[in-house]
């Protein structure tokens, strides 16, 4: 059986993942069929790229996803294609919208950055002390 697993990197007390296509009789970090993209927890926002069209390809086939990986790829919409694709919906189609999508995440993300909440303590006690001094 294939199965769609993360396969541990990076440094130790800092894992950052690759998202492959092995064998399920293979070990965690040892031979795999394909990279089809990456997964790194550790960063703000989380970093989460996978080839769509790749990821498609072996969930046709019969790939199986871990429980990790499944709920990856429904946060992302892939799950949701794939079940349109089983129904008949045109392969293109569903990668053009897949790009949008992630272009749209992209842009958001990048045009409302998170201000982090000691940040926003330091700015609200600025505006009180120049409050009173202006008064």
């Amino acid at each position: 059986m294939v199965k769609i697993r993360l396969r541990r990197t990076g440094a130790k007390k800092k894992p950052t993942y690759r998202v492959v296509v092995a064998d399920a009789r293979a070990p965690r970090d040892g031979r795999f069929i394909e990279i089809i993209g990456h997964y790194n927890p550790r960063s703000e926002p989380v970093l989460l790229k996978i080839h769509e069209d790749r990821a498609l390809h072996w969930l046709s086939v019969g790939a199986q996803p871990t429980a990790v990986v499944n709920k990856l790829l429904e946060n992302i919409g892939t799950l949701d294609r794939f079940a349109r694709l089983k129904e008949g919906a045109d392969l293109a189609d569903l990668l053009a919208e897949a790009q949008a999508s992630r272009t749209n995440n992209t842009q958001n993300t990048k045009s409302s950055p998170k201000a982090k909440p000691d940040q926003e303590k330091e700015a609200e006690a600025e505006a009180e002390l120049e409050e009173p001094a202006a008064a």
